[in-house]
């Protein structure tokens, strides 16, 4: 049974852009971007704390700026 939801027209344009190709339906974009979202594999907790280590190394000013980067790398 199908169902009818109202949508912006801003957010039917960004469908739009969303589509495979201009005959995919709006519930196969949709779908898909629902698939996108489902996490199949939760973070692992050694992710979780590296990610969190690492939002502490910005928290405290612990980064490089890309010029610092480039140069350690000989790339400027």
């Amino acid at each position: 049974m199908a169902t009818s939801i109202q949508l912006q027209p801003g957010t039917k344009a960004r469908l739009d852009e969303l589509k495979d190709h201009p005959r995919e339906t709006y519930d196969d974009v949709v779908n898909r971007l629902i698939q996108c979202a489902i996490d199949d594999e939760p973070l692992s907790e050694e992710a979780l704390a590296d990610m969190a280590a690492a939002l502490d190394d910005i928290k405290f000013g612990r980064t490089y700026t890309h010029e610092q980067v480039k140069q350690e790398l000989g790339i400027l």
